[in-house]
């Protein structure tokens, strides 16, 4: 049997794991056409089918399966060990894949490689905006970013940001002809601005704490969006209450263009934590970039 070469194993490892052939050639950069001829070629030359495909949907059979898990680690401890021959560099190299939520990727992340990469051509960096609790292993990320509670214990977290606070806040014209919410339950009858989340399709609960009580509110208003300038520029023309990061808003605020409610209820929570594998091999050009963003306030 012909031996299967290590770029049609690579194009199926996309396949099997993103179960998506458009979601796998936007990553390995080629047409759909391509990788479909590919993956074709190579269960020609195995004699088996890998690859249960619908119209909808693609899956591992059950001989594409034991392929994945066999190959797959294989893979990619290959080319974490071929990343880390960057360290014989003169300069460090490399792709490093990040996946943040919006308002980390622009309120950390940005402002730190700004400043770094400048002083390393070499060294690329690609930020993936995702507001799901995306599986960084699976997706093949190096690093992902969230908030401190929602890191797992088996993976190596580096503070990258303070404390955060979340604020609940409305224009004047807004609160002309609406009073001002004293209590959590008082937004049901406001009409609030809310964050769908993409991965889930859910619309983001609202969350509170006061002397160790929790709450989460699902609010309801006429506007939906999926990012955060939309929710701004939409608050600020008094289109109803929104519930933002508080340094989003702080200049509105002391400008007098927002008014703010629900303060004593929005408490300062862990903020924001890079983090990645233990059993990542640090490449020079990682290691760097994880120092750029280590907080140090």
């Amino acid at each position: 049997m012909p031996r299967p070469a290590v770029n049609d194993l690579i194009a199926f490892l996309a396949v099997a794991r993103a179960q998506s052939f458009t979601k796998a050639a936007g990553k390995l950069g080629v047409s759909q056409s391509a990788l479909s001829h590919t993956i074709r070629g190579l269960e020609e030359r195995l004699g088996l089918r890998l690859l249960t495909r619908t119209t909808r949907s693609v899956a591992p059979t059950e001989a594409g399966e034991r392929l994945l898990v066999s190959i797959g680690p294989r893979l990619d401890e290959i080319e974490s060990e071929l990343a880390a021959l960057s360290a014989f560099r003169e300069k460090p190299a490399g792709t490093i894949r990040i996946n943040a939520g919006e308002h980390a990727a622009d309120a950390v992340l940005w402002p730190a490689l700004q400043k770094l990469l400048p002083d390393y051509p070499d060294i690329n960096v690609e930020i993936i905006v995702d507001y799901g609790l995306t599986d960084i292993v699976a997706e093949r990320y190096d690093a992902g970013v969230r908030l401190g509670e929602q890191v797992a214990k088996d993976m190596i977290a580096v503070r990258i940001g303070p404390d955060m606070r979340m604020a609940v806040v409305g224009a004047p014209a807004y609160f002309d002809t609406r009073p001002k919410p004293l209590t959590p339950q008082d937004l049901t009858d406001h009409n609030c601005i809310n964050l769908r989340l993409p991965t889930y399709g859910s619309v983001y609960a609202w969350e509170f704490e006061k002397d160790g009580r929790e709450l989460r509110v699902r609010v309801e208003g006429q506007l939906v969006f999926n990012n955060i300038e939309l929710r701004l520029n939409a608050v600020l023309a008094g289109m109803g209450l929104a519930y933002m990061p508080e340094n989003l808003v702080d200049a509105h605020l002391a400008d007098g263009r927002l008014e703010r409610v629900l303060e004593d209820w929005c408490l300062p929570f862990s903020g924001y934590h890079l983090y990645y594998p233990s059993r990542r091999h640090t490449s020079p050009a990682f290691a760097l970039v994880v120092d750029a963003l280590r907080y140090r306030g």
